[in-house]
């Protein structure tokens, strides 16, 4: 007997977001666009919850890029003092909700202080299994790849590998996200439709999904739109259409709820 499908089945096992739109709708505000990154911050809460709930094992936000700070240092400045509040804040309910979380990028660049609040929230979460939360910060795609590089090259010169050895799953070993699925839907908001140096070795197969909703409003059905965008793709694993559209109508009831 063959058994019934289950939500799992259509949402994607690693969710990758590039969080766009914060300034631009503290500005339809009327307002700072730090206070567009305060109410950003809040989006990332209910965005890791929905993942939570909805059996999502890997889900990895673009929180800072290495090209950020470039900004003002008056918003550089308050993004630095914003993450660690959140860490502060966070790192409790992240270990209730057995959530694991881990910061990538080069992270050299950080305060001591902000370092610390890092060290301490990851290892509060280590040993949680629910799910996995990657907040790249000071993160670009082609820095990740060449750290990979770098430590391959050492691992050559120390004889502990070969050149001949090196292949695309032993090169993966040493980029951020090695051991995790790689992921299967990126999602942009603010209506941009570029990847902007996310990621770029592991979104090599990923459907993108790009929304004109900016980071502040992207809620739960948000979420589940883009999930049933993924699920309407040729994806389908087995199942039928109307599987996936009754998994799909199952998602959208949870929003409801």
């Amino acid at each position: 007997m063959k058994q019934s499908p289950t939500i799992q089945q259509v949402v994607p096992k690693h969710v990758a977001i590039i969080m766009d739109g914060n300034g631009r709708w503290a500005k339809q505000q009327g307002k700072r666009r730090t206070f567009g990154h305060k109410k950003g911050a809040e989006a990332v809460r209910n965005t890791v919850s929905f993942a939570r709930r909805n059996g999502v094992e890997s889900l990895t936000l673009f929180a800072f890029s290495s090209e950020n700070w470039n900004r003002p240092a008056t918003e550089v400045s308050l993004l630095m003092e914003l993450f660690v509040n959140v860490l502060k804040k966070e790192a409790d309910k992240l270990k209730q909700n057995d959530i694991k979380l881990q910061i990538i990028g080069d992270k050299s660049q950080f305060s001591n202080r902000l370092r610390k609040h890092i060290d301490k929230a990851e290892a509060m979460t280590e040993a949680c299994q629910g799910m996995t939360l990657n907040v790249a910060a000071n993160y670009g795609g082609q820095w990740d790849i060449v750290q990979a590089s770098r430590k391959l090259a050492d691992a050559v010169a120390s004889g502990e590998l070969t050149a001949s050895q090196i292949d695309e799953s032993t090169f993966e070993r040493y980029l951020c996200l090695a051991n995790q699925p790689k992921p299967d839907l990126l999602i942009r908001t603010g209506g941009e439709q570029r990847v902007s140096n996310f990621l770029l070795w592991q979104i090599a197969y990923a459907e993108f999904y790009f929304t004109p909703i900016l980071w502040p409003d992207f809620d739960d059905q948000a979420f589940a739109n883009a999930i049933a965008e993924f699920a309407r793709r040729e994806r389908r694993y087995g199942l039928t259409s109307e599987q996936i559209e009754q998994l799909v109508e199952t998602m959208n009831a949870r929003v409801e709820d």
